[in-house]
């Protein structure tokens, strides 16, 4: 979910074209997320499914999407989660209970036709399991797509390699990437298009933003330790934050306080979850790989047939287009390590 800083930072539009030739770091799991989420029948919110009752949005999303990236010339790279921190424990099963009672939830809305209920609770229970970790990088494989594993967080491993200039940018819908330390940020890429606004039946264009690390900061007077103790205020993917204090009362205090001890010795007695100086060092320092091989395989079609067509039942046409697309890029016999 990352640290909701939205009130405060604001990013500039960017096309998609505008990032041909750049190599992208793609939070995974975030980006499959999003996938499982928006890629859902209107009537009943179940996701896409094969006649085996295998769950294919995420496959589905993945596919089309990453084509997309590929034929506007962007180099993506899909960064995977690793090992979450022990402190973070707490937030993971927080996380399972409430897509529990989501699902639950959502079973009554289905019964009593409560359309509007259905889709959202649909929408909270959605859930990436390690089969679906599994398929997305087989898929991205024969697709001649890197990926990496990361030892921890993704969005931590997708900062350290922007930040070594491995890539030029991280891609996530979380704020966290900032907090991470990533030079620059792209949030909306695997979203962008037009998305219709709930209960008007109006759509809206959705646009890729860019962030850059040194401006956010500039603009709202900080400096990296002093964002990350805002995110610890409001609340990340490791601590509740402090009850009452949302993005503008951190940025306030944090300005007043300065420093993070003072800052933690002003909320000590509403402070829960991890010890602080755990919080702020994993921000400041995350387990990731320093030294990263971007590698990627030969585009595999019949590999992508099997998979796409005879296992998750889509439409034969529209594979062959995209393999079809895919082939055009670049030889089958090259991969796209071939990109610079």
């Amino acid at each position: 979910m990352g640290v909701a800083l939205g009130s405060l930072i604001t990013g500039e539009p960017i096309e998609l074209e505008q990032l041909k030739g750049k190599r992208i770091a793609i939070d995974a799991f975030n980006t499959l997320f999003q996938f499982l989420t928006i890629i859902r029948d209107r009537m009943t919110g179940q996701p896409l499914m094969n006649s085996k009752g295998q769950v294919s949005s995420h496959m589905s999303g993945l596919f089309y999407r990453t084509t997309k990236f590929l034929e506007a010339g962007l180099q993506p790279v899909y960064v995977f989660d690793g090992e979450p921190p022990a402190f973070k424990a707490g937030v993971v099963e927080e996380r399972k209970t409430r897509r529990d009672e989501a699902h639950v939830r959502w079973q009554f809305a289905l019964a009593e036709g409560d359309q509007r209920e259905i889709m959202k609770t649909a929408k909270m229970s959605a859930k990436l399991t390690g089969a679906m970790i599994e398929q997305s990088k087989q898929l991205l494989t024969f697709m001649g797509v890197p990926w990496v594993q990361a030892p921890s967080e993704g969005e931590a491993q997708c900062a350290v390699m922007c930040a070594n200039k491995l890539v030029w940018a991280s891609a996530s819908q979380d704020w966290d990437s900032l907090l991470f330390g990533s030079p620059r940020m792209l949030r909306n890429l695997s979203v962008s298009g037009k998305k219709k606004i709930p209960r008007t039946g109006a759509y809206i264009e959705v646009k890729p933003e860019l962030l850059e690390l040194k401006t956010v900061q500039s603009k709202l007077g900080i400096n990296h330790e002093q964002m990350i103790a805002i995110g610890m205020l409001v609340g990340t993917d490791f601590n509740p934050g402090i009850r009452g204090i949302g993005p503008k009362k951190a940025l306030a205090l944090v300005k007043e306080k300065k420093t993070l001890e003072k800052i933690i010795e002003a909320v000590k007695d509403k402070w829960t979850g991890p010890p602080p100086d755990e919080v702020f060092k994993f921000f400041m320092e995350p387990p990731a790989l320093k030294d990263v091989k971007i590698t990627s395989t030969p585009l595999q079609s019949d590999s992508i047939r099997h998979l796409m067509i005879d296992e998750f039942e889509f439409s034969s046409e529209r594979v062959e287009k995209v393999i079809k697309t895919l082939s055009e890029l670049r030889p089958s016999a090259r991969g796209l390590g071939s990109f610079t």
